[in-house]
């Protein structure tokens, strides 16, 4: 494609539908672009210019779209900061925001207006904590953005296995990426994207809104709390828009399907979903296209993939009008980090859903299909490595591509992902994957799905303590038998033991905005004695 800046301040044709809390007001995008040409001059008289890195919180506000562009052309490259977790409490996130300002050196920190009062007075003065919408009609300026292999972005990671990383992305990257996306998806121009996804996570940011804003679609932005207070409503607009193209997280398509009430208002135009960002289950695509086939839901628009941050976002995909293909492997071998088929009526099979093959432009290193192996990628899309942490850099973006830590193996051409390096603890001398686990427990009647998390809590005279953290929904809860029933699991699963269940109350499993679980930090909380306990029960040995 053309240059990034030349794209987004060229469009012209696509309209920009963004939910304000009492409906969607509509734009055009040269109306975005001049929305945030008049915010420039405020931002150089910030101190925002050539080579400064502006630390920022991006919500899903007409505010933030235009600002974000005006940071660019003001000749700033935006650093896109974790919004709160789920259960983070603020002081917390407060220490976290401030180390991150503090290590990027930005010249002001901008957020939306409404957020800044969760930010300590002492906190918002020394950095300098200014509302987007103050910067609404400041003025014009020289347009200065950020040149081809110059920093244009830093994508902050969520936190999911351990603390924020920032990784550097230049304008090339990211039109490079953008050109994935639209090869990837076969995008045919005039598309209606709609989304939900928070526009600090690379899915909503790359995949929805400067995919559409570049090649000049239509974008309907709803917001992560409206989607979290009625989960409905995605589909809802997909309906109500006439919509296109999607993307959304496994979590965020099963809440989904439990919200389906009812018929829509309209059939859906839905030709492509890009379900990504966690491990994707076989029960959650059916589940759906059952819910929603007297809606027009067909299998083949929905398309599994798998990214990364550090990719700017995506690696390989199911190709475009294909159905989602599953296998079924031995649990206990695979485990072990060994791939063994087994037919899918086995009663203890484990089922796995291909995330496609490469994008077009993306390579990946050698796998094996009979073993888990780490994903190496090479892509043009890559970031040029971790803000402020040169020795990571060196370790994950290596002569040979970039080493995501994700294990997977591939099957007819196809990745198929099992889980991460950070997954796999060891267990009496053999490695033990342990989402294999977790995804078994949430069968269970009493369990929250998506709330159940295992923890290694061993040390070099206990290896392997495994330790079961998890969500109950209400009602009368016979925790030994939960145990019990754990504890079952994991023999089955992994032939292993797991030790202690500690269940908490509802909402306090630490997850990202997207609705992935924070392990690391569980695993601190844990050790801390911070976790909101209810109940915690020794698991028969």
């Amino acid at each position: 494609m053309e240059s990034l800046w030349d794209a987004l301040l060229a469009a012209e044709r696509g309209r920009l539908h963004c939910w304000t809390g009492a409906g969607f007001t509509t734009v055009t995008w040269p109306d975005v672009v001049a929305g945030a040409r008049r915010m420039v001059a405020g931002l150089r008289r910030a101190g925002v210019g050539p080579g400064t890195t502006v630390p920022v919180v991006l919500t899903n506000t007409m505010e933030t779209v235009q600002g974000t562009l005006a940071v660019w052309l003001a000749g700033g490259a935006v650093a896109s900061l974790p919004v709160p977790a789920r259960g983070m409490e603020i002081d917390a996130y407060v220490r976290q925001i401030d180390q991150l300002c503090r290590q990027l050196g930005g010249p002001l920190l901008l957020a939306d207006g409404a957020m800044l009062p969760a930010l300590p007075e002492p906190t918002r003065a020394a950095l300098r904590a200014t509302a987007w919408q103050s910067l609404v009609d400041s003025g014009t300026a020289e347009e200065t953005p950020p040149g081809d292999d110059e920093l244009a972005f830093v994508q902050y990671s969520s936190g999911s296995v351990g603390r924020p990383k920032g990784c550097m992305l230049t304008p090339r990257a990211i039109s490079a990426q953008l050109d994935v996306i639209m090869k990837m998806t076969a995008a045919q121009g005039e598309e209606i994207v709609s989304s939900w996804l928070p526009l600090s996570h690379d899915m909503g940011m790359f995949g929805c809104l400067l995919f559409s804003w570049a090649y000049d679609s239509s974008l309907v932005l709803s917001t992560p709390e409206r989607f979290t207070l009625s989960a409905g409503t995605w589909f809802g607009d997909m309906a109500d828009f006439g919509a296109t193209m999607t993307a959304g997280t496994n979590t965020g398509l099963h809440l989904a399907t439990l919200a389906r009430r009812r018929r829509l208002r309209a059939p859906l135009a839905l030709r492509c979903a890009v379900i990504g960002a966690e491990r994707i289950e076989r029960r959650t695509l059916q589940a759906a296209c059952a819910a929603f086939a007297e809606d027009g839901l067909r299998p083949d628009a929905l398309m599994p993939a798998y990214g990364l941050a550090e990719a700017t976002l995506a690696v390989t995909a199911a190709p475009a009008g294909t159905a989602p293909r599953f296998i079924t492997v031995d649990p206990i071998r695979l485990a072990g980090n060994k791939v063994s088929m087994v037919p899918p009526g086995d009663p203890v099979a484990t089922t796995l859903v291909s995330c496609g093959r490469p994008a077009p432009g993306i390579v990946l290193g050698a796998l094996p299909a009979d073993a888990l192996g780490e994903v190496v990628v090479r892509s043009p899309s890559l970031a040029s490595g971790y803000h402020g942490d040169p020795e990571l850099t060196r370790q994950r973006f290596a002569a040979d591509g970039l080493h995501t830590g994700d294990l997977a193996f591939v099957g007819d051409g196809e990745l198929y992902l099992v889980g991460r390096l950070d997954d796999l603890v060891s267990v009496g001398g053999r490695n033990v994957y342990t989402r294999e686990i977790e995804l078994a427990v949430d069968t269970l009647a009493p369990v929250r799905r998506g709330c159940s998390t295992i923890i290694d809590l061993g040390g070099p005279d206990t290896p392997g303590r495994l330790v079961l953290v998890t969500e109950l929904r209400n009602g009368t809860i016979d925790y030994q038998s939960v145990a019990d029933d754990v504890a079952a699991i994991a023999m089955a699963k992994a032939g292993v033991e797991v030790g202690e269940c500690v269940f908490v109350r509802r909402g306090a499993v630490p997850k990202t905005p997207s609705g992935k679980i924070q392990r690391y930090r569980c695993r601190q909380l844990l050790m801390a004695d911070a976790l909101p306990t209810v109940a915690t029960v020794g698991s028969p040995s």
